[in-house]
């Protein structure tokens, strides 16, 4: 490629990441942080430069890489601008709420803890969780291409056998909620995890208590 050509492309990939790139701000702690856009508009960018280069005969891998680029970084950074603005409506919405939204690849995590779902031991939601399941409900009806995991988690205490049902059972109730809501059906997955995955020790008090949780993954189709 001539150093005129490598130009181009340089500065048509820079439009194409200055119309993708932008800072978000995380509403429980003030920290922005660069979009995954853009992350992932600069890795089609480059996967694209190559396969023009792979796909175009000699003289003209200039320009393949050229449009290659291009393509890439408009189609990788459509998944990351999609993601990105549906945890922002997400953060927006449950500001205060206690529930965490945090980006993980393409995916979006809802962490909910059992404190603002479910009393001990009981298996119907809270007013608290209604409002802000409803929200949620609100926010994946208007972002329609993803899907929509719902794991149930408990501590350790209690059977095995006993653990899974009841992780099984909470998980099935949000997930539902979420359909009464007007949330397809076809989107949504619940999964009991029982006491497996947890993210802290449950040789504390407080630490069983953030066991006990609901999280609910969001993905893109695509994926």
């Amino acid at each position: 490629m001539s150093n005129k050509m490598k130009l181009k492309a340089l500065v048509l990939v820079g439009v194409v990441l200055s119309v993708t790139a932008c800072e978000s701000t995380n509403p429980y702690t003030g920290e922005s942080k660069t979009s995954n856009t853009t992350t992932g508009a600069l890795i089609g960018a480059a996967a694209g430069a190559a396969i023009g280069v792979a796909s175009s005969s000699k003289s003209d891998r200039g320009k393949g890489a050229l449009i290659g680029a291009a393509s890439g970084a408009t189609l990788g950074g459509g998944i990351g601008y999609y993601m990105d603005a549906q945890a922002k409506k997400l953060e927006q919405e449950l500001r205060s709420t206690g529930i965490s939204v945090t980006r993980s690849g393409d995916n979006i995590i809802l962490n909910m803890p059992n404190s603002i779902t479910f009393d001990v031991d009981q298996t119907e939601l809270n007013n608290t969780a209604k409002r802000a399941l409803f929200n949620v409900a609100t926010v994946v009806n208007e972002y329609d291409e993803t899907n929509i995991n719902v794991l149930g988690y408990t501590d350790s205490s209690g059977s095995d056998s006993y653990n899974l049902r009841l992780s099984e059972v909470r998980a099935g109730v949000v997930g539902q909620f979420l359909v009464d809501n007007k949330v397809k059906s076809t989107r949504v997955k619940t999964i009991g995890k029982g006491e497996a995955s947890p993210i802290a020790s449950n040789s504390t008090a407080a630490g069983r208590a953030q066991n006990r949780r609901v999280e609910i993954v969001l993905s893109p189709m695509s994926k």
